[in-house]
């Protein structure tokens, strides 16, 4: 249990610093996406991939969305 609060705590303090960088929405979701991915069977680094891209794709369609094309 304390493992998990540590997790969430980190989870929520890497969130709340991140800034906009070049791979918008990687970071967050590599760190979502990791700690399911060690819930699910140990696959950590799998979801942390699939977390970066997923992260990634949310960041630049709303990126897109608030920044409409000329």
């Amino acid at each position: 249990m304390k493992t998990l609060a540590l997790v969430l705590a980190l989870t929520m303090a890497a969130s709340a610093t991140a800034g906009a960088a070049d791979a918008r929405g990687c970071i967050k979701g590599a760190i979502v996406g990791g700690v399911a991915g060690h819930f699910a069977h140990h696959h950590g680094l799998l979801g942390a991939a699939a977390g970066c891209a997923i992260g990634h794709h949310y960041a630049t369609k709303h990126y897109n969305d608030t920044h409409p094309h000329h």
